[in-house]
């Protein structure tokens, strides 16, 4: 009986971590980061998401590497950079929607670097508007971003 608890503990645990990292799209990039940011940032543009702040990430927690010591990028990661971007009709139409989804506006993505590859991260629209009358337009806009990320990975593959 214990085994069997155990197991379906254990189950219950994968199914879970399984839920979350759903929420998350990843595209994986053999190409460094600086590279990949540009392709990527040219097809949000082409693709009407234009890019608003473009922070690095990496750069700003560098300076902090003495005082957190061992705790410090321990993944070994060798860029973090953020796009934050948005599309005026999109954000009128969650507006319209569900004002309280305008928590999507603005959008962003993660690129990270480690072992000379990109992976590119965005956090799925449709998570966050589960339950919402915004949920059509979050569906929209995921996919649309998708197609734009989607497109520079293709160039990048090239």
């Amino acid at each position: 009986m214990k085994i069997m608890a155990v197991f379906l503990f254990a189950l219950v645990g994968m199914v879970q971590v399984q839920a979350g990292t759903s929420n998350v799209r990843v595209w994986n990039i053999d190409k460094d980061l600086e590279t990949s940011y540009k392709v990527v940032h040219n097809s949000l543009e082409n693709n009407k998401f234009f890019v608003v702040f473009e922070p690095d990430i990496q750069g700003n927690i560098s300076g902090f590497a003495e005082r957190w010591g061992e705790d410090y990028n321990r993944n070994k990661l060798e860029g973090i950079r953020a796009m934050v971007f948005c599309n005026g009709w999109y954000a009128n139409a969650v507006s319209n929607a569900d004002p309280d989804m305008l928590a999507l506006c603005p959008l962003h993505i993660t690129l990270i670097q480690k072992d000379g590859a990109t992976r590119v991260l965005f956090v799925r629209p449709t998570a966050v508007a589960k339950g919402s009358k915004a949920m059509s337009v979050a569906k929209e806009i995921e996919q649309d971003v998708a197609k734009a990320i989607d497109a520079a990975v293709k160039e990048l593959s090239q």
